[in-house]
């Protein structure tokens, strides 16, 4: 039993670092939705395969899935570029047509054979150990777990080789192909190995998990970090967290596997995306709150500074009059003013506020920055003020 289990873990992972590895750069590419479709169309291969085959287990059908895959993203892209439809119509147009119509076949055809859309859609990764790989009567090992090893050495070796092509066609497009590289080419052939992956997934673990493992890892990624190679390690170790954090989780209530494991990575995706250190939802409400805090600094310092002439009325910056110039309430003022007095940028007696040679630094900085102008000082105050950095 624990023998089983421990196969159902390691394939689950291995699904899970598979499908996380192209799908970076689906996610990088804006083509989440793709993988989505590509893992509908391919019904009719399998059916088509199947037909001709008459064998569920005959590599055909992973060839003819693959290439229906290919088909569906061609078809896609010749309905967009008409311009008649957008690129997620069109999407929407292609692959409920072929997924009915692999339906329709397997219906008519195979409807007494486990590849039904029930089978198609949940998988059920517990029954993978028991469809085993054997020679000359030697047991090595599940089949799922050798189809799965080779299509990871398959996605590994493809991302190695055209890594720096991927990342400028993914990138800039357009400098991909000043620089020789054909885009078309590497987006079919990144949709091909999308297309096998999905193929040699989907039996195992069901479509439903397939989608969330090759889009939710790499979705959560892209909230960490800004680099390509990171995002990949960080994408591999999420799917392989969300593989082992739902098998045992679906063990514990006696739950569907894949259905659990799908669900991990959607509550993964969901505490990155409230706690990410720079992207996350708090991070970027404390953000905002900042830079609230800092422009009414800007303003209240270019107020005092336009006012602080010999012959300009000193009631212009009386703090209680700031209400009235400014149109702020008092305990926002109150804030701001103490704000700016501890970071030296103003200075305050008898509420008469004035500004310091700190403060006309910053006027100067805070006028180029309002004209989208470069000041030197913008490098030095970028320490204290986020609004002079470049995010």
């Amino acid at each position: 039993m624990i023998g089983l289990q421990i196969e159902i873990i390691v394939i689950a992972m291995l699904v899970a670092v598979t499908c996380a590895i192209p799908g970076v750069f689906l996610v990088l590419r804006k083509m989440s939705m793709i993988s989505d479709a590509i893992s509908h169309a391919i019904l009719p291969g399998i059916a088509i395969g199947f037909l001709i085959t008459h064998s569920i287990h005959s590599p055909f059908l992973i060839i003819l899935a693959a290439l229906m895959g290919v088909i569906t993203v061609a078809l896609t892209e010749a309905v967009s570029n008409t311009k008649l439809v957008k690129e997620d119509a069109a999407t929407g147009l292609v692959f409920p047509a072929l997924f009915s119509i692999g339906v329709i076949l397997i219906s008519m055809n195979a409807g007494n054979i486990h590849i039904d859309t029930d089978t198609v859609l949940l998988g059920e990764i517990a029954f993978a150990p028991f469809d085993r790989f054997t020679y000359n009567d030697v047991d090595l090992g599940p089949k799922s777990l050798w189809v799965m090893s080779l299509i990871f050495t398959i996605n590994l070796l493809f991302i190695w080789i055209f890594f720096k092509e991927l990342k400028l066609s993914t990138f800039d497009i357009n400098l991909a192909t000043s620089y020789g590289f054909i885009p078309v080419v590497l987006n079919y052939a990144l949709m091909s190995i999308v297309s096998v992956t999905i193929v040699g997934a989907f039996d195992v673990v069901g479509v439903i998990l397939v989608i969330a493992l090759m889009i939710a890892p790499a979705a959560t990624a892209s909230m960490l970090t800004n680099k390509l190679k990171q995002m990949i390690w960080f994408s591999v170790l999420i799917g392989m967290l969300a593989a082992l954090s739902g098998y045992w989780i679906a063990r514990f209530f006696d739950a569907s596997i894949a259905g659990v494991m799908a669900t991990m990575c959607g509550v993964i995706f969901f505490i990155v995306y409230l706690f990410a250190p720079e992207r996350g939802l708090i991070a970027a409400m404390k953000r905002r709150n900042r830079q609230k805090t800092e422009f009414a600094q800007m303003t209240l310092a270019i107020h005092i500074f336009n006012h602080s002439r010999e012959n300009d009325d000193l009631q212009e910056r009386m703090k209680g009059q700031l209400p009235f110039h400014l149109g702020w309430d008092q305990p926002f003022i109150e804030k701001i003013v103490k704000r700016s007095v501890n970071m030296g940028i103003v200075t305050v007696e008898k509420e008469l506020i004035s500004i310091t040679d700190k403060g006309k630094k910053f006027v100067e900085a805070a006028n180029s920055l309002i004209g989208s102008k470069y000041h030197p000082s913008f490098t030095t105050l970028r320490n204290e003020f986020i609004i002079f950095t470049d995010s």
